[in-house]
């Protein structure tokens, strides 16, 4: 028996009669208690609130993007018409055209694709690997290891830019050329690998490159959350710590591999900082290579300044034109891996 009278009880059966009366009620009778209600109106209310949030919001971040891909349709003519705001009046692939013939746009993608595909590869399974030993292994000095991990996360890279320019313009493995020279053997240079990929690939495969410590960090995160009864099962079955990782862990990583491999890809497919030290104007032609203004486009002809502003944002659009069609297909990835990795929360 029920104590509580604050609360009535209602029944199945009572709420299934209440549902019939109230269909057998007449159709505008039901209309107005339904859509006329104090309860309905707040929820209305609210909701259209949210609507017209989300829209400012989204108009806010998106109004850029828009504005940008609708001046690279305009023509010479739109930029005179100060009628033309958004939508071009003579819409022209001109623009295009010119960037992709002129400034070597074809040569700069397959470049820049093995640049960045290579760099995110190495960088993908060296985090892995550091960030699987700092999550399962305790050994000493590993809390050090892992903060000295997370520094590198803040300190500027302006501070580090003389170090490697000098590094790596005079590459010495080692110290064995200054060792050589101290025995009297003169005739040994040392490796210049300026202007080559090699400084970012070395990078890479140190874990030392671009944004390495935050994918330690998350891989370290990931790998936590994984029970250690399944690197124990595998050591039973006769797996040694490199098979598990390789046959086990690697595996059931996927989510997180792409993501951390889709952040390092396209931060360094439109890095500017590495690629301005490490190529000085003979190396292969990449992606910020081509932000310029094609010679056969004629900006003299209207608002100088405003078309050729719109043409650099063209270069901009079609920088970043494939990160946008590669997170189109691995966006699942990358939520999933964000989630697992435990910093949302």
């Amino acid at each position: 028996m029920n104590n509580d009278t604050s609360k009535p009880v209602v029944k199945r059966e009572s709420k299934n009669s209440i549902r019939v009366e109230f269909d057998r009620t007449p159709l505008l009778d039901r209309i107005r208690a339904k859509y006329f209600s104090l309860y309905f109106l707040k929820k209305a209310a609210w909701y259209l609130f949210r609507l017209l949030l989300l829209i400012g919001i989204a108009y806010i971040i998106l109004y850029p993007f828009i504005s940008k891909i609708s001046a690279s349709f305009k023509s010479p003519a739109d930029f005179k018409d100060a009628t033309v705001s958004l939508i071009p009046r003579s819409p022209t692939l001109d623009t295009y055209k010119a960037i992709i013939t002129e400034n070597g746009y074809v040569a700069a993608f397959f470049n820049t694709l093995l640049l960045s595909g290579t760099c995110a590869i190495l960088q993908t399974f060296v985090c892995c690997l550091i960030g699987y030993g700092f999550a399962k292994f305790k050994f000493k000095g590993n809390k050090i290891l892992f903060a000295l991990v997370i520094f590198t996360m803040i300190v500027p890279h302006s501070t580090l830019e003389l170090s490697m320019t000098l590094r790596f313009r005079d590459f010495d493995i080692l110290g064995i050329v200054h060792l050589l020279e101290n025995l009297g053997i003169t005739d040994v240079n040392s490796l210049r690998l300026t202007n080559t990929y090699w400084p970012l690939w070395i990078l890479s495969a140190t874990g030392l490159a671009f944004k390495n410590g935050l994918y330690i960090y998350l891989f370290r995160q990931y790998f936590k959350g994984v029970p250690d009864e399944l690197e124990e099962s595998a050591y039973v079955d006769g797996y040694g710590v490199f098979r598990t990782f390789i046959k086990i862990i690697l595996p059931m990583s996927i989510p997180m591999l792409v993501t951390v491999f889709m952040f390092s890809f396209s931060w360094q497919w439109t890095d500017n900082f590495y690629t301005t030290i490490f190529f000085t104007g003979s190396g292969p032609t990449l992606m910020n290579n081509i932000i310029a203004i094609p010679k056969s486009i004629d900006t003299s002809i209207t608002d100088a300044k405003q078309y050729e502003t719109a043409i650099k944002n063209t270069c901009g659009l079609l920088i970043i034109a494939p990160l946008v069609i590669l997170y189109l297909f691995a966006q699942k990835f990358i939520i999933q891996g964000i989630e697992r990795s435990g910093i949302t929360g």
